[in-house]
């Protein structure tokens, strides 16, 4: 995840700039310093990417808190039994998360990485196939929860994330992503999951 086509959101580096404030000065001021602690590499991992790279909010703890406490803040409350974050950058808010609101966190891993006994649901990818893992007993029937991971683009990652864990009997509430393309961004859903976005990737 955090990579984006070049092509697929538009806009040129003027845009790019100033589009975050037009975008958030109304709503939540906090959104304004995740959008700018977000870095955009050019082509890669390789050419015609636009890579958003969160790397650069980590290293800024107030703005990284920021962005955890507007996810807690929405699931406060709303009974999560469980947050499952999907490899690799679903890690990295996923467990915060988890353990503001009072619930379980969940690795969702690529095969081979889980020890136990597994259950597995595979993806398509633009060029192949991939599969997501969780152990088995990790969710129990009813239990509602949230799938955290970095950025939304294609959607066929969550898709199977909701899949996998929908097939362990539980209920998943939402989809939270840190980015996501525009059309993520006002409240669309994914097998019939609503998606939480916080800001629109950048080019």
């Amino acid at each position: 995840m955090g990579e984006q086509e070049s092509g697929e959101s538009g806009g040129g580096d003027t845009a790019t700039e100033q589009a975050p404030a037009a975008k958030y000065a109304l709503v939540d001021p906090r959104l304004q310093g995740i959008s700018d602690a977000i870095r955009v590499v050019p082509h890669f991992p390789k050419p015609g990417i636009m890579f958003n790279d969160i790397t650069a909010l980590l290293l800024r703890p107030g703005v990284f808190k920021d962005a955890v406490d507007m996810f807690v803040e929405r699931y406060q409350g709303m009974a999560i039994a469980a947050v499952a974050g999907i490899e690799a950058r679903g890690f990295m808010f996923g467990p915060a998360i988890a353990l503001a609101i009072g619930a379980k966190f969940i690795p969702l891993r690529k095969p081979g990485k889980l020890p136990g006994e597994v259950i597995s649901e595979s993806y398509v990818l633009e060029y192949g196939t991939d599969c997501l893992e969780m152990h088995v007993g990790a969710i129990e029937a009813g239990e509602r929860v949230v799938v955290v991971d970095d950025l939304v683009a294609t959607g066929g990652t969550l898709s199977a994330a909701i899949r996998l864990i929908e097939r362990a009997g539980a209920d998943v509430v939402e989809c939270a992503c840190l980015i996501g393309l525009p059309k993520f961004k006002d409240f669309c859903k994914l097998n019939g999951k609503p998606v939480y976005v916080l800001v629109e990737s950048r080019k």
